[in-house]
């Protein structure tokens, strides 16, 4: 086990908190978690760690990542699960580290089934572990700290500093995803809120602007899922105000939602004779941009006009392109 040499640690929890969030765009974001991880050596000593994160209420994870442990040790903490004394405590104490020493006693704990299934045989014995909940989403992290030797249990400073650290480590993970995440050009508006859905419909991760736009326009929905159907990847709906757009990714896809504005109402084919006509070209130049009928222009625009409440091409126009204040 690596021995910390900090002649200060809460300034060591400040260095590594301030690392986090000035590295969400240098590290990739598929290899966060782990140098997450990695650095954290530098607060709290350990032979081993998971970090792990999925939906409620199945205790399953959809992203796992652990340092020092065998690939097999996270499946055989899921199958555990339901003998495992540390969960109901650690549901309990949200946010807060929770030490199996504190849970179970050592005498009972070394002779128990979960401690002779999941934890001797990878040469586990200290466990020190934290979850973060989000009610809302029903997203769930998981971060647990192991050490081998039995007579390296974890401090109340090791505890102090873990709580403070996990906090942030969790934070700065999210916000480096969907930085990432919002750089990438994509028809929406910047203002746009993200979430990442499985295929049936569950969070893996989600902003919190996301979770406020569905409790405002959802405000009787279902926990922990979407409320509405996903429209056609690269397309845009609308439900109930809300704009929605889905694009894929390999095991889950990317939703996009913000409220609905006026233009958002109106179909690609109609926002594109909208753009055409609001930069002053006439029914037979857009046509030939678009590459459709002048006459179908002028039929579109026609249902525009109505759909919008607008007269003219000039009130058109200061829809695209308002004026500032």
């Amino acid at each position: 086990m690596q021995e910390l040499n900090l002649t200060n640690p809460a300034d060591a929890v400040d260095r590594y908190i301030g690392r986090l969030y000035r590295s969400a765009l240098s590290v990739p974001p598929e290899n966060f978690r782990e140098w997450a991880l990695a650095e954290l050596r530098s607060v709290v000593s350990y032979d081993g760690a998971l970090w792990g994160s999925g939906s409620l209420p199945r205790w399953q994870f959809h992203n796992v990542v652990t340092v020092g442990l065998p690939p097999e040790f996270p499946r055989t903490l899921e199958q555990t699960h339901e003998i495992n004394p540390l969960v109901p405590h650690i549901l309990a104490n949200l946010g807060a580290p929770v030490d199996m020493r504190s849970v179970v006693p050592d005498a009972r704990f070394f002779k128990s089934e979960i401690y002779q299934r999941c934890f001797e045989p990878f040469g586990i014995n200290r466990i020190l572990s934290t979850l973060h909940l989000d009610p809302r989403s029903g997203l769930y992290s998981l971060l647990t700290l192991y050490r081998k030797d039995r007579k390296q249990s974890f401090a109340e400073e090791d505890q102090q500093r873990q709580q403070r650290a996990t906090f942030h480590l969790f934070n700065a993970a999210s916000h480096a995803f969907f930085l990432h995440l919002m750089r990438t050009p994509t028809d929406r508006p910047a203002e746009s809120a993200a979430a990442a859905i499985d295929h049936e419909g569950m969070f893996h991760e989600a902003q919190p602007r996301f979770l406020e736009l569905l409790e405002q326009y959802f405000p009787g929905r279902t926990p922990y899922t979407l409320p509405f159907e996903l429209p056609p990847k690269g397309e845009t709906t609308v439900i109930e105000g809300l704009c929605i757009r889905c694009e894929p990714l390999t095991d889950f896809n990317y939703v996009f939602i913000w409220p609905a504005g006026a233009l958002d109402r109106l179909t690609q084919r109609e926002r594109e004779i909208v753009y055409a006509v609001a930069h002053g070209l006439s029914f037979k130049q857009a046509a030939r941009r678009i590459g459709i009928a002048p006459s179908t222009v002028a039929n579109h625009l026609y249902r525009i006009y109505r759909k919008l409440g607008v007269c003219s091409r000039s009130e058109l126009a200061g829809l695209v392109y308002p004026t500032a204040p």
